[in-house]
């Protein structure tokens, strides 16, 4: 028998071991510690019981193993879903620039519940568009892409849809958006000076300098229950991505995918100049899946979210959803509700879900602090 006390510092160093606590303010104000417990209780005394405690190498070894950075044989977070549900931008025809706008069931109690949430959304969202008489055909990744008039008008019919199916915008159901800024970005010319960023469809004659574009989101994210932003900015446009971070990196998750294209020497500059606070990561986009989890993990380290990812073209293999439990990413991005290419991604969630049974987790709106 061996008997310890473990010492908490009240000045922690950005680089330090992970001090796990509840979070929950019923209990010590927050500095619970159950969850802490129940893993020595549990995975981490299945995995020392029988060993020898002289071997104090082999059993730090075997606990960095459990630490749960690539999840392996013991993951078991499964990924909040942001769900494509509308389209404009390059994706649509219509007068909408943004490209995606996508329902995030983050207050769901599982992963199971999540699906259904984002499910009754997605349908609820195609009765606004039908009662308005507009087009509910889908596109690529199963979104909708209605006539609609403006940007605003997009993200009011989908918080009307999530209230439709009887949830809360922003307690169950949030919004996410990936604005594809790089096609709104017009660079400097030859002759100097900056680029700016032009609304082609809905306002062509207003164009917006980095500094604008970033007040520009800085409005949405306080206006709206946006809990992600995606491609807010072109990629070639760092002073920018710093300015927006600095002004809404605290209360929403930016996220690179034009940006980092699951780079780690992009990803370093991000982590280096403060822009951005999450990675879009998808496997084909760098090559091989050694640097795909190189990506997870140099994010992980430098306290940046991963988004395990989809592409528009995508196929049934559902290898992308294996991904994000074995890497613990808590994210998914692979579509709507509709399309078998992106179901049959919904539907190995639920059979690792199924698998799991007790020990699954499901982040919710944890995975986007």
């Amino acid at each position: 028998m061996g008997r310890a006390a473990v010492p908490s510092g009240a000045s922690t160093g950005e680089y330090e071991a992970v001090e796990l606590r509840d979070e929950d303010a019923d209990r010590y104000v927050g500095k619970g510690v159950t969850q802490a417990v129940e893993h020595v209780n549990g995975e981490i005394a299945d995995a020392l019981e029988g060993r020898d405690v002289t071997r104090q190498t082999a059993l730090d070894h075997t606990l960095i193993a459990l630490d749960g950075t690539l999840g392996g044989a013991r993951a078991r977070t499964l990924p909040v879903p942001l769900m494509n549900i509308l389209n404009g931008g390059e994706h649509a025809d219509n007068s909408v620039d943004m490209q995606e706008f996508m329902v995030v069931p983050a207050g769901a109690p599982s992963f199971r519940e999540a699906l259904r949430m984002g499910a009754e959304v997605f349908h609820a969202l195609k009765s606004v568009l039908s009662g308005r008489g507009d087009s509910t055909a889908v596109g690529d990744e199963g979104g909708f892409a209605p006539d609609l008039r403006s940007n605003d008008e997009a993200i009011e019919v989908v918080l009307e849809a999530i209230e439709r199916a009887g949830y809360r915008p922003g307690a169950d159901a949030f919004v996410a958006l990936d604005p594809a800024a790089a096609e709104m970005y017009e660079p400097a010319g030859a002759s100097g000076g900056e680029g700016e960023y032009v609304f082609w469809k809905s306002d062509p004659d207003n164009p917006r300098s980095s500094q604008e574009m970033a007040a520009f989101w800085a409005d949405w994210v306080r206006q709206y229950p946006i809990i992600s932003l995606e491609d807010a900015l072109d990629e070639d446009d760092w002073s920018g991505w710093q300015t927006l971070t600095e002004e809404v990196g605290e209360e929403v998750q930016l996220v690179g995918d034009d940006l980092f294209v699951t780079n780690t020497e992009r990803l370093q500059r991000g982590i280096d100049e403060d822009a951005g606070n999450a990675i879009l990561v998808k496997p084909n986009q760098i090559g091989t899946l050694t640097e795909t989890l190189d990506a997870v993990t140099l994010a992980r380290k430098n306290g940046f979210a991963s988004i395990i990812s989809h592409r528009s073209g995508e196929t049934e293999d559902t290898t992308i959803a294996d991904l994000a439990v074995a890497a613990g990413t808590g994210q998914i991005k692979t579509g709507s509700a509709s399309r078998s290419d992106r179901t049959a991604k919904y539907n190995q969630l639920l059979r690792i879900e199924e698998q799991l049974g007790d020990a699954a987790v499901y982040p919710g709106a944890k995975a986007f602090s």
